[in-house]
């Protein structure tokens, strides 16, 4: 049976906390910033630690070893 391999995309976008949940960036800042208010760009700063039913996915389908 093959190894089941981590998605390389999912390597880039998610890291996993010391407790197991799944840490990610928001999303609407690649581009477009000056449609966009200063409070909402203040707001999407940094990453923030997903739902549990999102985190569920990311960790069974996406990210297996981590």
């Amino acid at each position: 049976m093959p190894k089941m391999k981590t998605k390389s995309g999912a390597k880039k976008r998610f890291k996993l906390t010391a407790k197991g949940k799944v840490k990610a960036g928001f999303a609407g800042k690649r581009h477009g910033m000056i449609k966009r208010s200063n409070d909402q760009i203040r707001k999407k700063r940094g990453t923030r630690v997903l739902a549990d039913c999102d985190a569920k996915v990311i960790r069974k389908k996406f990210l297996p070893n981590g």
